[in-house]
């Protein structure tokens, strides 16, 4: 019993950390369902995700160094979009005013989440990391994973290259964390995998409601290729690696 109770306890906290995807993935169903008057759907949603950023840090469900962070991803997010949809890896094809070179503002939301929900379940779970490497190799690797998705385009593509050295890297670094005071322990390459997949399911989600439209979905939705797995892994390492260098940095600065 005391391990369902903790089991139901981390997920609750889990589910807690993950409020901002939520609202985008309601908020995809509910425009899908019922179109709203007025303004284009892509706009809507960039004005709900707007108002739920700033209802986030107004009841303190996020501070304001994590809208930092999270505004860092956006960017990151937002550059991405562009070049994949400029050499049409997928689309948007509705209207929308608010739009940069074919990409929707909201878009870059839904980077921004994964940044949220790292950064909600650092604070909720307590999470500390054991033997984490040093900064001359983790920035680099993390900086080599993001150009690999631009790179790609001209050059071989080397994400599985990355993904072993990942393994090598973090062989040795394993992730702390705290579910109603009692501590455990995990393998970080292992959570690196557990949230790709997540978010790929969640991706099929995302655009079975429109978010985006890969090659393959224009005529009709269909599942989105398992090879993706690969891909949002290696976002989720990028993600992961900022955020913890970041929390790093802040855990080594004088208080006050």
């Amino acid at each position: 019993m005391r391990a369902l109770r903790q089991l139901f306890r981390f997920g609750w906290e889990q589910a807690l950390s993950c409020i901002f995807p939520v609202v985008i993935f309601a908020s995809l169903a509910l425009t899908k369902i019922i179109p709203l008057p007025l303004l284009p759907r892509y706009d809507w949603l960039f004005i709900i995700c707007l108002f739920m950023q700033w209802g986030m840090v107004r009841s303190r469900l996020e501070t304001w160094d994590e809208l930092k962070v999270i505004t860092l991803f956006h960017l990151v997010g937002l550059a991405l979009e562009i070049f994949k949809v400029h050499m049409g890896s997928w689309s948007y094809p509705e209207k929308g005013y608010v739009k940069i070179f074919g990409v929707p503002l909201y878009s870059g939301f839904m980077y921004a989440s994964v940044a949220s929900y790292l950064c909600q379940a650092w604070r909720r779970l307590k999470v500390e990391l054991v033997k984490w490497p040093s900064f001359v190799v983790v920035l680099p690797l993390a900086a080599a994973i993001y150009l690999n998705f631009f790179t790609h385009h001209f050059w071989i593509d080397v994400r599985w290259w990355l993904s072993g050295l990942v393994l090598i890297v973090f062989w040795r670094t394993w992730v702390i964390y705290e579910v109603n005071g009692a501590r455990y322990r995990m393998p970080l390459a292992l959570s690196f995998v557990l949230i790709g997949f997540f978010i790929w399911i969640a991706e099929n989600i995302a655009t079975f409601f429109g978010a985006w439209e890969y090659p393959d979905q224009t005529d009709a939705w269909s599942p989105v290729h398992l090879g993706k797995v690969s891909s949002w892994l290696l976002l989720v390492i990028v993600s992961f690696l900022i955020v913890a260098t970041l929390k790093q940095v802040k855990g080594k600065m004088p208080k006050g």
